[in-house]
């Protein structure tokens, strides 16, 4: 598998960041590619969030 492939979160969580956020339906119906930057950098952020606040516990 390529760097360019692997990816940190799982599929499950970047699903629920993705509904969480308002775009699930778009992940769904047509993927993650269709899920612009803005959204993409907002995923990430609150990815780090969460970890952040599990660290805490």
């Amino acid at each position: 598998m390529s760097k360019s492939n692997r990816s940190t979160m799982s599929e499950g969580l970047k699903q629920q960041i993705a509904q969480e956020l308002g775009f699930g339906d778009t992940v769904r119906q047509e993927g993650f590619g269709a899920v612009s930057s803005r959204n993409c950098g907002n995923m990430v952020k609150m990815a780090i969030q969460m970890a952040e606040r599990n660290m805490l516990h």
